[in-house]
C-alpha cells in the first residue's frame, strides 16, 4: 500500500522489546487463564508491571503502592509476585469505580435495570473483574473454584494454583450524611477508614465499644470522655499505637485527653475532619 505522495505504509512495530512485557502473552492470556469465561480490554502484562515496580519498591519491604486506576487488577497482582520473592510486607490500595462496559449497559436497560441494582453491578468492572482477579491470584483459583492452570513465568516460576500469601479485603465508597456522622450513628461504616488511616495493619475496631474505649493493634478509640484515664493507660501499655482517635465537639477536652498520651501517638478529633471535608466539598 502507498499514500498519495508515495510514501510506503509499514505495519507499526511492537514497543514491547522484552519477551515478558508482551501485554498479549502475558496481559490478555494471562487474565484468560485466571479467568477463563471473563474478558478486559488490554490488560498490562503482570510482569512488565513488577518490572517497574521493582525499580521503586525493590529495597522498600514494608512500602505502600497506590493505584489509582486499577482495572484489572494488575498491579495488586504484581506487588504479591514482589512480596514472595523477598518476604516483603507490601500494600498494594486498588482504587477502581464499578462502570459497566457501554455494549452491556444498552442490553441492561432493555431489561429494565438501572445503576445500582445488584443484576446491574454485579457486570461492572470491579465486581466482575477486579475483585475476583485479585481472589483467584491469592487462592490459586478461578472464580468456577478450579485451580488455576499453568505457570508463573521468568524472575519467580511456580504453578499459579498455589497462590499466595496475602490478604485482602474489599471496600465500597459510600456517602454519609453529616447528621449522621456528627451524632456517631455511621461508625460501621467509617470503622474502615480510620483501620486504613492507622496503617491497615492487624486488628479493627468495627462497632462502638460498650466500655466507651477500646484498643486495636495499631490504634484506640475513645468515644466516653469519662473514661479517658482508663483509655490513656492502656494507651500507655500497648506498644505499637500509631493514632488515638478521641470523639468530643469540645476542644479543651480533647487537648486534655491528647496532653496525657504518648508523644508517639498521634491525637485525632473525631468527627471534625470529616465535617469539615464534607463542608469544603459542598462549597459551605
Amino acid at each position: 500500500m502507498r499514500y498519495a505522495d508515495g510514501a510506503r505504509a509499514a505495519a507499526p512495530r511492537t514497543v514491547w522489546n522484552m519477551t515478558a512485557h508482551d501485554a498479549g502473552s502475558h496481559g490478555t492470556t494471562l487474565l484468560s487463564t485466571i479467568m477463563p469465561d471473563r474478558r478486559f480490554p488490554f490488560p498490562k502484562s503482570l510482569y512488565a508491571v513488577e518490572d517497574a515496580l521493582r525499580f521503586f519498591v525493590k529495597h522498600k519491604p514494608n512500602a505502600k503502592v497506590l493505584d489509582f486506576f486499577s482495572g484489572s487488577g494488575t498491579t495488586a497482582h504484581a506487588v504479591m509476585r514482589l512480596n514472595r520473592q523477598d518476604d516483603g510486607r507490601r500494600q498494594c490500595i486498588s482504587i477502581t469505580n464499578n462502570e459497566v462496559a457501554a455494549e452491556e449497559q444498552a442490553a441492561l436497560r432493555k431489561s429494565g435495570l438501572r445503576p445500582g441494582d445488584p443484576d446491574w453491578e454485579q457486570w461492572g468492572i470491579c465486581d466482575y473483574i477486579t475483585k475476583p482477579r485479585i481472589k483467584a491470584a491469592i487462592t490459586g483459583k478461578t472464580p468456577e473454584g478450579k485451580a488455576i492452570d499453568g505457570d508463573y513465568k521468568f524472575t519467580d516460576e511456580f504453578p499459579m494454583a498455589e497462590g499466595f500469601e496475602e490478604n485482602a479485603e474489599f471496600f465500597t465508597l459510600t456517602y454519609e450524611t453529616p447528621v449522621a456522622v456528627h451524632h456517631n450513628l455511621a461508625f460501621q461504616r467509617i470503622a474502615p477508614l480510620l483501620w486504613m488511616r492507622a496503617g491497615a495493619e492487624g486488628s479493627r475496631i468495627d462497632e462502638l465499644p460498650e466500655r466507651g474505649w477500646a484498643v486495636a493493634d495499631t490504634y484506640g478509640l475513645l468515644v466516653d470522655l469519662d473514661r479517658s484515664a482508663e483509655f490513656c493507660d492502656a494507651v500507655h501499655a500497648h506498644a505499637g499505637l500509631r493514632i488515638a482517635y478521641i470523639v468530643t465537639d469540645d476542644d479543651r477536652r480533647f487537648q486534655s485527653v491528647a496532653r496525657r498520651l504518648p508523644d508517639s501517638v498521634e491525637p485525632i478529633r473525631l468527627y471534625e475532619s470529616y465535617l469539615s471535608n464534607f463542608r469544603f466539598s459542598m462549597g459551605r
